[in-house]
């Protein structure tokens, strides 16, 4: 995935400035592209978990959708750790999937939507990107242009 370098800049800006919290947001893209980055406010205001504040990721989705752009990312930072997946971050990323009353799998929450992850840790990849669904996680290559 091509990632324009503003935005990988202002992703990795946000991470240290909200330090030693996790920082959180939204990607919005067209076609293919990712085009705008939105800061929203981690409601849980904690080093080791993020949440979207509700609020703001409405108002972030119906600015997004006013742009005709459509949800293409959700970042996030570790501020400690290497910037890959927690079982964490897993689970928020994925719903139960149901027939008959019983929970058969899980399904991704937002399909086709690529997780960021900026990492302050000494020595790790800054950014690296992910998708996350029912067959696990694979890493997306990141190109910055």
């Amino acid at each position: 995935m091509r990632i324009p370098r503003p935005i990988y800049d202002e992703l990795l800006a946000h991470a240290r400035e909200d330090a030693p919290n996790e920082c959180c947001g939204l990607v919005g893209g067209r076609d293919g592209e990712l085009t705008t980055y939105y800061r929203v406010r981690n409601a849980e205001a904690s080093p080791l978990r993020y949440m979207l504040d509700p609020s703001e990721q409405l108002r972030t989705n119906n600015e997004m959708e006013e742009r005709g752009e459509e949800l293409a990312a959700i970042y996030h930072s570790h501020t400690g750790s290497p910037a890959y997946p927690s079982q964490t971050d897993i689970n928020l990323a994925l719903i139960d999937r149901r027939e008959g009353g019983k929970v058969v799998g899980k399904t991704p929450l937002f399909p086709g939507t690529i997780y960021l992850i900026a990492s302050l840790a000494e020595g790790e990849a800054p950014l690296r990107g992910f998708s996350i669904d029912e067959d696990g996680v694979t890493e997306i290559d990141l190109e910055t242009a």
